[in-house]
């Protein structure tokens, strides 16, 4: 992302770069160091339920104390998204919660909490820095960060041995996860607002049980469906606009 951003020309947002390097605690370091963790004791089912439906709640609420408008119909949108949400994760967990995978399921929510700060500081940042040169400089330093946990566990010595499959996956994570996953975030904050932008995180179960379906032959229960509509019904509804705005950037480049 570093070379294509001085390639491109697409400012860093070094200007800002303590709170960069804030976010790049909170989103990169600290968002994956939890998730991950939580992953290797709780189904990865939780994962894709959890972090995307507490993760809107808690950007939409933090992001009022930076000036974004927390209009009537963006908190009705967040409180009929939140109960589709609620009802796929009862349909798919059965409410069944303890011991390591309630442990876990915590360790999601903490996730999702510095996810939500990571979308609030980069409402700040990208308007200094393009969404990808900010991206960039946060990965950077986040992964400085993150270096040093490995030792924690194998110490790197299990590298060599890793099989095809984990590249790929790794690969994944990288390509579509990472340069296209956060940018394209990042451009919506700036664009839309972190609270607007984290709505997007609501189709995250949708898409889970899509696949589910598609790659893994699952068969959804029926309430699994009813959540995914209502849900979509939610997200449709905090995103209405009743009257014209400025949007974010411009107004942005407008006060400077």
């Amino acid at each position: 992302m570093l070379v294509i951003a001085r390639v491109t020309g697409a400012p860093l947002g070094l200007r800002k770069l303590p709170l960069v390097i804030l976010a790049a605690a909170f989103g990169i370091f600290g968002y994956n160091a939890l998730v991950f963790v939580a992953l290797t004791i709780t189904p990865a089912s939780d994962g894709a339920l959890i972090v995307p439906t507490i993760n809107p709640v808690l950007t939409v609420l933090f992001a009022s104390f930076i000036g974004e408008r927390l209009t009537a119909n963006k908190l009705v949108g967040l409180a009929i998204a939140t109960v589709g949400a609620a009802i796929v994760i009862a349909a798919a967990t059965g409410l069944t919660f303890s011991g390591e995978r309630l442990v876990g399921d915590l360790l999601l929510l903490g996730g999702a909490a510095c996810w939500s700060v990571y979308a609030i500081l980069g409402s700040i940042t990208t308007r200094h820095g393009s969404p990808l040169g900010v991206t960039a400089v946060a990965c950077l330093a986040g992964a400085v960060m993150l270096f040093p946990l490995g030792f924690l566990e194998h110490g790197y010595a299990d590298v060599p041995s890793w099989p095809l499959v984990a590249w790929l996956d790794i690969a994944y994570l990288v390509v579509f996860a990472t340069i296209i996953g956060f940018v394209l975030f990042y451009w919506a904050v700036r664009r839309f607002g972190a609270g607007l932008a984290s709505m997007v995180s609501y189709l995250v179960p949708i898409f889970a049980l899509i696949q589910a379906v598609t790659i893994l032959g699952e068969e959804p229960e029926p309430l699994e469906i009813v959540g995914g509509g209502i849900i979509l019904v939610g997200v449709r509804v905090a995103t209405l606009r009743f009257k014209a705005e400025t949007p974010l950037e411009e107004a942005a480049t407008a006060s400077g």
